[in-house]
């Protein structure tokens, strides 16, 4: 018997591989993912397939995805009680009211009058006002961070947590498994036996019901006290030299009014995805008076929602915008709609800034970042290189009317894996105190010219250009 070959049948399967490949990696996607994966699969299809199982589809289990849906059907009943805050799309400002209509249409939420919000840059001062409001917590506090580590600030804040708890106040603080993979086994213990309720977002284990591909995170950070105040944007619970070498600079609002109960509502749907309890609704969606002239809007996103709420959203902005953009963004690797919005912009005459740390916490994203500085700079993007700290705070500004500020990055990662929470200000005053902040960052920045740029060594376009590929990984 002559000896089988085995190389031709290794051939015959590799290539059989990727024609099965072709034709189904690119369902249901953008061409731009999928030519990064087929690229990968051509090369190596072996590892390349294994890859692809493990990252390759945004993966939920279908009992979480029908509670995304039965939580998006009892908000959107339950705000039906609270009509006299709900803004009416037909008496806003024309540039207002597309964005007001989108973003309730994709994250369920309507516009509320009657808030307060206070900008805070400084990462300290967050820290201590959230103790404060938690030592000063009559009935409840809800916390619900990617992140909180077992370090001064997270025992800072734990040690607030069981003092409350110990007051008789009820405690709650969700935690991602694997964002605060340490917090969870340091802490976690400790703050159950004083009292304090602590669950894990999206677990990851083979076999655990309610386990997401593993790389899909709640990177949201929402803190709640009382029912009456809120805070939300870029801050975890953590040192801000958690990454050695890189402190990080955040920015996170204080929130009063009605908008708080949708802050709430976000955070009770993301406890009934993880203990599949639903909470009490008086609580959930109590009254909650104004307490001030801001209208705001908030607009969750996650792979749950089956749409990219934040790179719809933002988008849809940056087509709307009139004079002036400003983007600040701690990890840069857009998709081609948020480029051709960001070229058009240019194109129409508007000022479009981004605001990006000099400094890297993560290297292979800061290259696939770096590629994409060319075609900015053609375009006529400003880009400020952030010098001070690495600045992780993620916020946008459009013209003088509108601002978005919270948790997600411009990424593919933050667009279509993560679970976000974003806040839509339409308040001059406030916006303005946000450009305060953005000119703070420029005066601290080094501005990069187009011909300094062209001048970087060959072997730096080689590996940025390498890692933009894998920009749908990152």
């Amino acid at each position: 018997m002559a000896d089988f070959n085995w190389s031709l049948l290794y051939l015959i399967s590799e290539w059989t591989t990727r024609f099965i490949m072709l034709v189904y990696v690119p369902q249901r996607r953008t061409a731009a993912s999928a030519r990064t994966w087929l690229l990968l699969i051509f090369l190596l299809p072996v590892p390349g397939v294994i890859i692809y199982a493990l990252f390759g589809r945004i993966y939920l289990p279908r009992r979480r995805i029908e509670m995304q849906q039965r939580a998006s059907r009892i908000i959107r009943k339950a705000q039906q009680q609270f009509g006299t805050d709900v803004v009416s799309v037909e008496t806003l400002d024309a540039q207002l009211a597309p964005i007001v209509a989108l973003a309730r249409r994709l994250g369920d939420f309507e516009a509320v009058a009657g808030n307060s919000v206070e900008l805070l840059p400084d990462y300290e001062q967050v820290i201590d006002r959230l103790v404060e409001d938690i030592a000063a917590a009559k009935r409840n506090v809800r916390l619900l961070f990617y992140i909180f580590q077992d370090d001064a600030t997270g025992r800072r804040v734990a040690n607030a947590l069981v003092e409350a708890a110990g007051r008789g106040v009820s405690c709650t603080l969700l935690m991602d498994a694997v964002g605060s993979k340490q917090g969870l086994k340091a802490l976690a213990a400790l703050l159950r036996s004083k009292g304090v309720e602590v669950q894990a977002t999206l677990p990851v284990g083979l076999f655990r019901r309610s386990t997401a591909r593993f790389d899909l995170r709640n990177h949201r950070k929402i803190a709640l006290i009382d029912g009456c105040v809120g805070y939300t944007g870029s801050q975890n619970i953590t040192d801000p030299e958690f990454v050695k070498g890189y402190p990080n600079e955040e920015l996170m609002v204080r929130v009063t009014g009605p908008v708080v109960r949708h802050l709430q509502a976000v955070y009770f749907a993301d406890y009934y995805f993880e203990t599949g309890r639903e909470p009490d609704r008086s609580e959930t969606f109590c009254e909650i008076g104004q307490t001030g002239s801001t209208l705001l809007q908030v607009v969750p996103s996650g792979p749950g929602f089956r749409r990219q709420n934040g790179q719809e959203l933002i988008v849809a902005m940056l087509y709307g915008a009139r004079e002036r953009v400003v983007i600040t963004t701690p990890y840069f690797v857009p998709d081609e709609p948020v480029l051709q919005a960001i070229r058009s912009a240019t194109r129409r005459g508007v000022a479009v800034h981004l605001v990006v740390s000099m400094h890297a916490n993560q290297l292979v994203t800061q290259l696939a970042q770096r590629a994409y500085y060319d075609d900015l700079l053609e375009a006529g993007v400003v880009i400020h290189l952030y010098e001070p700290r690495f600045l992780h705070a993620k916020h946008l500004t459009i013209d003088a009317t509108i601002a978005l500020i919270g948790s997600t990055n411009m990424d593919i990662r933050s667009f279509a894996l993560n679970e976000e929470i974003n806040l839509l200000v339409y308040d001059p005053e406030v916006v303005a105190g946000l450009r305060a902040v953005q000119e703070k960052y420029f005066a601290c920045s080094e501005r990069l010219s187009h011909e300094t740029w062209r001048r970087r060594k060959p072997v730096s376009r080689v590996l940025q250009n390498t890692a933009r590929l894998a920009d749908s990984l990152l």
